[in-house]
């Protein structure tokens, strides 16, 4: 089935591209769930075009940030690819172009909230890319990603450089709470869609724990659920005229 819903129409009208195989769009926002209820149609999902997505997105965001900022040397770069194509920011670029309401879901998938599921939304971003990449090749999609992405990037030096991970050294440093440990807790899932829970602690405390694709996904994300419990101790230390966070 080639045909496209009217959220898959809007979403057209909205960034002002028209697919020529509307299958590879309609794949684009098919979740997996959707896939396994459709007994006897030949529906696809969308991760393999997530993987290809992802792919392309590193490549043009490598190549736009190169030119944006000829000046930046390759660990600052390094760092702000990572704040791009991570989930959060992908999430954010995704709620944008409303991509909540195009994907197709399960049945059980809409009733849990998926389509305000962070990662759901992340993967349909990288699917799309993936999808706007076969179709229409990669000038369209530099030209999709320079008007909805990279148009919100600063055009100044002072760029959000700082990863999730050296931020949390920084605080940690900071209030001399001791040295920093990652370690992977567990890994799950077949060799093609593997993840990783990794857990960040200083001592035997425990500060945050992410699951990623890969470890050093996993870290970041561990890093930034560790700033948040931080800076939430920070306020609570704060009020009670304490300098360290609890």
């Amino acid at each position: 089935m080639n045909s496209v819903s009217e959220p898959m129409r809007r979403l057209q009208d909205r960034i002002n591209l028209r697919f020529r195989d509307v299958s590879l769009l309609r794949q684009a926002f098919t979740h997996t769930s959707y896939v396994n209820e459709q007994r006897g149609a030949r529906a696809q999902h969308n991760e393999r075009l997530e993987f290809l997505g992802d792919a392309v997105l590193q490549l043009t965001v490598s190549e736009t940030l190169y030119r944006m900022y000829p000046d930046r040397p390759e660990g600052e770069l390094t760092r702000l690819r990572a704040s791009i194509v991570c989930e959060p920011s992908l999430v954010r670029f995704a709620e944008a172009l409303d991509f909540g309401q195009v994907v197709l879901l399960g049945k059980g998938e809409e009733q849990t909230g998926g389509r305000t599921r962070p990662s759901l939304l992340a993967d349909a971003f990288e699917a799309f890319v993936g999808a706007l990449y076969l179709d229409q090749g990669l000038d369209v999609v530099r030209g999709f990603l320079d008007e909805h992405l990279f148009a919100h990037l600063p055009k100044t030096s002072r760029l959000p450089l700082k990863d999730h991970k050296t931020e949390l050294q920084e605080k940690v440093q900071q209030w001399s709470l001791g040295p920093l440990e990652y370690r992977t807790i567990e890994e799950r899932g077949p060799a093609h869609d593997r993840e990783f829970v990794v857990i960040v602690q200083v001592g035997e405390r425990r500060l945050g724990e992410g699951v990623g694709r890969s470890k050093k996904e996993a870290e970041q994300r561990a890093a930034s659920r560790a700033l948040a419990h931080l800076q939430e101790g920070e306020g609570g230390a704060r009020e009670n005229g304490s300098h360290e966070p609890s």
